[in-house]
């Protein structure tokens, strides 16, 4: 390890290009030395300082959400992994690869220069660590290359200096730290009690976090239902992502329900959710008014967190909801823990010894609905509570008896959000 900091050992060159993945290389402080390093750097310092470490601090694809601190659209992570998984001058470059610099050159103004390189540098250099440092993965970049003063290519082992050293040491250490910290946000808010509502629509959601909520969830059956769609059906994935989308701008974690992950790729849909920021997903194995082979839901689960190491992704178990085989409850559990499930959802579970059991026997947090009281529900180990379609069941309940109020001339509810209040809800 001591190379990082022997003035001898040196990056490996490469030659000067003027386009694609060669041209960043060769533009970048990561593979430069001497005035051409000192100059570059001083271009990634200046454009990391312009970011607030608070903005990183939030759910999400990690690149996306560094590009937009640095003004540039979240969609850019896509090209960001692409350029990654050839940037090393020792890996052969891809056309794809070739063809993601120049889209990203254009999202950001266009101009083929240092300044430019040196941004994209910074983002690709943060694609696959700050990926892997959320995914619990030590270091997250195992080795680094020097070149010796014989002219020997070395691997310096970085188990001891996860963000390298010496004038090549990461000068986004603060940043990616800033990164992961925002990504397990929302699984930290289970080490205690979540106590989580569900929303249905923006406006719904905006209260909830009005009235004191530190984290939302979505109903899938009152997004199904509030578009006249059947929930469970696997036909609400568009409402849904665009609710998802809406709910990001809210100031808390937002973990959404994909039902049984809407059939097709469950990957593209785990890596779309978080490249805009959704903390979250509770995907269920229920399948109509049956249940989902466990080894199949098993690889559902394990799609969304290989696509999106980031997400909480909480695993359903329908046996008690649905009343089908209630005796493979557990062993469905653990399938999902093994599979990657950071938490085990059983609505229906409302017996406090059968809920116990699962606390023992489930070695994740264990998500039920509000059967039992709250206070019994946490003296017996459950860590998460979810309101379900409840809220919304209420407030088409309310909604009907303030119409028929109306309609019978009898006393109508008081209390209500004034129309300004309401109105405010839309810029929380």
């Amino acid at each position: 390890m001591s190379e990082l900091w022997d003035s001898s050992y040196v990056v490996p060159s490469v030659p000067p290009a003027s386009a694609g993945v060669a041209w960043l290389r060769a533009g970048v402080a990561r593979f430069s030395e001497g005035a051409d390093h000192v100059r570059r750097r001083a271009s990634v310092e200046r454009a990391l300082s312009t970011v607030d470490l608070r903005a990183l601090r939030r759910a999400g694809e990690p690149v996306a959400v560094l590009a937009e601190a640095l003004g540039l659209p979240r969609s850019v992570a896509s090209d960001v992994a692409v350029v990654a998984s050839c940037y090393q001058p020792h890996v052969e470059v891809t056309v794809e690869a070739d063809e993601a610099v120049a889209r990203l050159v254009a999202a950001c103004g266009g101009a083929w220069d240092e300044e430019t390189a040196n941004l994209i540098g910074v983002l690709v250099q943060a694609s696959g660590a700050t990926r892997a440092l959320i995914a619990g993965v030590e270091p997250p970049v195992p080795v680094t290359r020097r070149v010796a003063p014989d002219g020997s290519v070395v691997e310096v082992d970085l188990r001891e200096a996860w963000f390298g050293g010496g004038r090549h040491g990461c000068p986004g250490q603060a940043h990616a730290l800033a990164l992961v910290e925002g990504s397990r946000a929302f699984h930290r808010m289970h080490e205690d009690f979540l106590v989580l509502p569900n929303a249905w629509d923006f406006a719904s959601a905006a209260a909830f976090v009005r009235a004191g909520f530190g984290a939302v969830g979505t109903t899938s059956l009152g997004v199904a239902v509030a578009h006249g769609l059947p929930d469970a059906a696997g036909v609400a994935r568009a409402e849904t992502v665009a609710l998802a989308r809406l709910l990001v701008r809210l100031p808390v974690p937002v973990t959404v329900d994909v039902e049984a992950g809407f059939g097709g790729d469950v990957g593209a849909l785990a890596a779309e959710l978080w490249e805009i920021g959704v903390a979250g997903v509770n995907v269920e194995d229920g399948r109509g008014t049956g249940l989902a082979d466990p080894a199949d839901h098993a690889r559902i689960v394990r799609a969304f967190k290989e696509a999106a190491p980031g997400l909480f992704v909480n695993a359903r178990v329908d046996t008690h909801w649905l009343g089908v085989d209630r005796a493979s409850t557990l062993a469905r559990a653990r399938a999902y823990v093994d599979a990657g499930a950071d938490g085990i959802f059983i609505p229906g579970l409302d017996q406090e010894p059968d809920i116990a059991a699962a606390v023992a026997a489930v070695p994740v947090p264990l998500n039920t609905l509000p059967s039992l009281p709250t206070d019994t529900l946490r003296n017996l180990g459950v860590r998460r509570v979810s309101t379900g379609s409840l809220p919304f069941r209420a407030a088409l309940a309310e909604a009907v008896r303030t119409a028929s109020a109306v309609r019978s001339g009898t006393p109508l509810p008081t209390n209500l959000p004034t129309y300004p209040e309401t109105t405010s809800l839309s810029t929380p």
